[in-house]
């Protein structure tokens, strides 16, 4: 019995432990300060230089350089389980990810959620409307795409207007709730006959 349930076990095991694997290498992992949080690099990106951090968000714009490498403008979310950017938490900003080859616009378009890991390279100063914005400067050592999630739309059941009728189970709509009590003549006289 018990060489019966072992290979049912061990895929039970495989498809619940891979349902919690983490997007991101454990060696980057590992070497994440994870009590450096992005308030503090925010203030002061200078500071932090080479540190390793692991942040995440959605994407704002996609910029391709000339040598070839990419610049992804990230609106800073906090991460969740898995190093999922949680767009239901608030932002305390942006940041930029450097990334060193090319990665496709369409792809990396804006509103997707991104993880990125790597070493914050300082800060950049970009035009952000009217003002100039210092952005924190992070290398893409690793960069995450997450999958997109379409729902469908739902459309509640169409019903024909007489089931709307509050007696129509129980007598036509055209006769009313008055015929069993009015009788023939009645029908034909409200009808114009």
């Amino acid at each position: 019995m018990e060489n019966r349930l072992r290979p049912f076990l061990l895929l039970f095991l495989t498809v619940l432990l891979s349902g919690c694997a983490h997007v991101i290498s454990k060696d980057l992992r590992d070497k994440a300060d994870r009590a450096l949080t992005f308030k503090q690099v925010l203030q002061d990106p200078n500071a932090y230089i080479d540190k390793i951090t692991l942040w995440g968000g959605e994407i704002i714009q996609t910029i391709n350089q000339k040598d070839g490498t990419t610049l992804i403008e990230v609106f800073q979310r906090p991460l969740g389980r898995g190093e999922e950017p949680k767009l239901t938490q608030s932002s305390e900003g942006r940041f930029l990810a450097l990334a060193g080859n090319y990665l496709d616009p369409y792809l990396f378009r804006k509103g997707r959620k991104v993880t990125v890991a790597g070493k914050i390279l300082g800060a950049k100063m970009r035009p952000l409307g009217e003002m100039d914005y210092r952005y924190p400067l992070l290398s893409g050592e690793q960069i995450y795409l997450w999958e997109e999630y379409y729902y469908p739309a739902y459309y509640p059941p169409y019903y024909p207007y007489y089931s709307y009728y509050p007696y129509y189970p129980y007598y036509p709509y055209y006769y009313g709730p008055w015929w069993p009590y009015w009788g023939r003549f009645n029908f034909y006289y409200y009808r114009g006959f």
